[in-house]
């Protein structure tokens, strides 16, 4: 009778070129991220004798209304009624969210007026309007 003897055979799985792999997989989602940048549009800003800087921007939802009444939220063109079902799903995943109003100084305050009763019905209640710092 003859006994079987149990062979152990350990797999080595090399490593050495493992730090390569994750440097190069690093290296190529940096170079193939395009980070969006908000265009919004072109407003000129009313002044202000007294502003704030604001240095936290991670709650802040913008909106843009120009000259002519367009509003734009998330560089989306939106109506007032868009504004608030954008900023009702934001107050849902954030009930921090502040929304940063940059409205030109030429708009008429209807426009303005609907965009604030929009965040109103969307309990979007915390609103910034960007001013420029007027010297004098």
């Amino acid at each position: 009778m003859r006994l079987k003897q149990k062979v152990t055979t350990r797999v080595n799985i090399p490593t050495a070129s493992m730090s390569d792999i994750a440097f190069l997989l690093l290296l190529f989602f940096l170079v193939t991220t395009k980070f969006r940048k908000e265009i919004g549009f072109k407003v000129l800003l009313p002044e202000a004798r007294a502003t704030e800087r604001i240095i936290k921007t991670e709650n802040l939802a913008r909106i843009y209304i120009n000259s002519k009444g367009q509003i734009s939220v998330d560089d989306f063109l939106v109506n007032p009624e868009g504004v608030a079902s954008r900023f009702k799903l934001k107050v849902l995943e954030n009930p921090g969210v502040i929304a940063y109003i940059k409205a030109d100084k030429r708009v008429k305050y209807d426009y303005v007026d609907q965009v604030l009763e929009a965040l109103r019905d969307a309990k979007a209640l915390r609103v910034i309007f960007a001013t420029e710092f007027k010297k004098g």
